[in-house]
C-alpha cells in the first residue's frame, strides 16, 4: 500500500471493528477516503459503530454483502484475526485488491522509531519488559499492537521523542509488504496458528516478514538458540544483534556459564553479560536477581536486554527494571497458596511450547491442567515433560481426550477428564476442583492448556481470570 493520504476520495473497506478497525477507519477517513466499515456480528454487538456512523463513516453489521468488495475497492484492512478464507477476503484476492492489517498502515504514519517483537512465546513478557528499561531510561516507550493499544491509534500520537514497543503477532504480520521496524526481534518459533495459516512454512514465512524490509541501518534481534531464527540470518540486511542461552558468543547478549542441556536449572552462578564483538564483556546482573523465574523468563529477560541496549537505554535503566518487573497476568501468574498447594495461572500457554516452558520452571510435582481448542495440533512433545514431574492430569475443552490420553502414554494414573456439556464457569470449576483433589502440601496446580480458548472462552484472559476465580472459590 501507500500513505493513507494517498486514498483521499477513494474507497477503503475495513473488515472488522474492535479496537484496530476503529482506529484504522478513523484514520482513513480523517485523509478523506471513502470507507466502509464491514463486521459480521450483529448491530447489538458493535457497540463501536454509532460513533464512527457520527463521522460520516458507513458502518455494515451482522453480514458480509456480496456487494461489499467490487473493483471500486483500493484497499482493504483486515482485522489480523479475520481468516483469509473469508468470502470477502477472497473477492479482494479475485479482483487483485491489496489486503493489509493495521501494522502496515501505522508503519507508514509513525514518527517514533518502531520495535517490533514477535515469537511463539514470549512476546508479551518481552514486550512489556522492554517497555519498563526504556521508562526507567526516559525514553518515552509508547506500548502498542497486540497489547496495549491499537497501533494506528498510538501512531498517530507518537512523535520522535517517543519509542514505539510493539508486539505482533503472524497474523498481523502476514497482512504487511513494506513495514520495516528500526528494532526487529524474533523470540523463537514452534508449532501454532495451524488452524489460521495451514502450514508451518506460512506460519514461520508471516513471522520472517519483520525483517524484509529492514536495511543496514536497522537492528535485527535474534534467539541464536533457535534453528528457524539461525536460519534466517544469512539473508538479514540489517545489523545483527543475537542472544543465547546456551552457547558463548563472541557478540551479544548470552547466560554465563552457558547451559549444557535443556534439563539444565538455573544456579547461583548463572549471569547475564553482554559482549560487543571487540573483547570487552559487560556484566549485567546475576540471574537469580531477575524479577520473575523460570528459564524462559531468562531467555525473555536476554531479549529484553539485547532490544533497549539497541534502542539506546543506560545499563542502570535496564537493570533496575530486571529486578524490579514482576510478570504479566496470565503467564506463570502465582495466585495463591493453600495448604501448602501452590497454584499458578498460565492461561496465554496456547501451544504445547509454552506448557513445556512452564513445566520447565519447577521441579516440584504438579498437577496439570490442560485442553482447549482443537487446532489439529500434535503434543507428543509434551511426553517427556508429563514423566518429569506430572503427577496428575485434569483435562478440558475439545482436546480434553487426547490429553487424557497423551496422561496415559506417559504413565499418570491420576487422570481426570472434566466434561464441557456446563457452562466454561462451571467446566472450569469443575477441573480446579478436580485438580485440587489430586494435590497435595508440596505440589503445585498449573493451568497451562497448550491450547487455544475459543472453544469455551472468548479469550485466554476470561479463562486465566476465570481460573483465578474458581480457585479462590475453593
Amino acid at each position: 500500500m501507500n500513505h493513507p493520504e494517498t486514498y483521499r476520495g477513494r474507497e477503503v473497506v475495513i473488515l472488522g471493528l474492535a479496537r484496530s478497525g476503529v482506529a484504522v477507519a478513523k484514520l482513513f477517513h480523517g485523509h478523506g477516503a471513502a470507507v466502509t466499515v464491514n463486521d459480521k456480528k450483529e448491530r447489538s454487538l458493535c457497540p463501536e459503530a454509532g460513533e464512527l456512523e457520527a463521522l460520516g463513516i458507513s458502518v455494515v453489521c451482522g453480514s458480509h454483502p456480496d456487494t461489499l468488495i467490487h473493483p471500486g475497492v483500493a484497499l482493504v484492512v483486515k482485522n489480523p484475526g479475520i481468516p483469509y478464507t473469508i468470502p470477502p477476503v477472497q473477492d479482494a484476492l479475485r479482483l487483485g485488491i491489496e489486503i493489509v492489517t493495521e501494522v502496515e498502515v501505522a508503519g507508514y504514519i509513525c514518527k517514533a522509531p518502531i520495535i517490533g517483537i514477535t515469537g511463539s512465546n514470549g512476546k508479551t513478557t518481552t514486550t512489556t519488559w522492554v517497555g519498563r528499561m526504556l521508562d526507567e531510561a526516559e525514553l518515552y516507550p509508547i506500548i502498542a499492537g497486540n497489547i496495549g493499544r491499537a497501533l494506528c491509534e498510538a501512531a498517530v500520537e507518537a512523535t520522535e521523542a517517543n519509542r514505539m514497543v510493539v508486539e505482533l503477532s503472524s497474523f498481523q504480520l502476514k497482512g504487511t509488504s513494506g513495514f520495516r521496524p528500526a528494532i526487529a526481534c524474533l523470540l523463537n518459533i514452534c508449532e501454532t496458528h495451524l488452524d489460521y495459516h495451514g502450514t508451518m512454512e506460512d506460519y514461520a514465512e508471516s513471522k520472517a516478514k519483520l525483517f524484509a524490509n529492514q536495511g543496514p541501518g536497522d537492528i535485527a534481534v535474534l534467539n541464536w538458540d533457535d534453528a528457524f531464527c539461525r536460519s534466517l540470518a544469512p539473508g538479514i540486511k540489517a545489523r545483527l544483534v543475537l542472544f543465547s542461552m546456551k552457547e558463548r558468543l563472541p557478540a551479544g547478549v548470552m547466560l554465563e556459564p552457558p547451559l549444557a542441556s535443556e534439563d539444565e536449572a538455573l544456579t547461583d552462578e548463572h549471569r547475564i553479560v553482554y559482549r560487543d564483538g571487540s573483547g570487552r564483556e559487560t556484566f549485567v546482573i546475576e540471574a537469580n536477581q531477575l524479577g520473575i523465574p523460570g528459564k524462559h523468563n531468562a531467555a525473555n529477560a536476554l531479549a529484553a536486554v539485547a532490544i533497549a541496549l539497541s534502542a539506546g537505554a543506560d545499563l542502570e535503566a535496564i537493570v533496575r527494571a530486571l529486578r524490579d518487573f514482576r510478570g504479566v497476568e496470565h503467564r506463570l501468574e502465582h495466585v495463591l497458596d493453600r495448604d501448602g498447594v501452590v497454584f499458578y495461572n498460565n492461561s496465554k500457554a496456547t501451544n504445547s511450547l509454552a506448557t513445556i516452558t512452564a513445566l520447565r520452571s519447577f521441579e516440584r510435582p504438579v498437577v496439570l491442567i490442560a485442553g482447549g481448542q482443537d487446532r489439529k495440533s500434535e503434543f507428543a512433545d509434551l511426553l517427556p515433560y508429563l514423566r518429569r514431574n506430572v503427577k496428575a492430569v485434569v483435562s478440558l475443552g475439545e482436546t480434553r481426550h487426547q490429553f487424557a490420553a497423551l496422561a496415559g502414554q506417559a504413565g499418570i494414573s491420576a487422570v481426570k477428564t472434566v466434561d464441557t456439556g456446563n457452562s466454561a464457569a462451571d467446566t472450569l470449576d469443575a477441573a480446579v476442583r478436580a485438580a485440587n483433589a489430586f494435590a497435595e502440601a508440596g505440589d503445585v496446580v498449573l493451568l497451562s492448556p497448550a491450547c487455544a480458548s475459543w472453544d469455551m472462552f472468548e479469550s485466554y484472559e476470561i479463562r486465566g481470570r476465570m481460573f483465578k476465580e474458581s480457585v479462590h472459590k475453593l
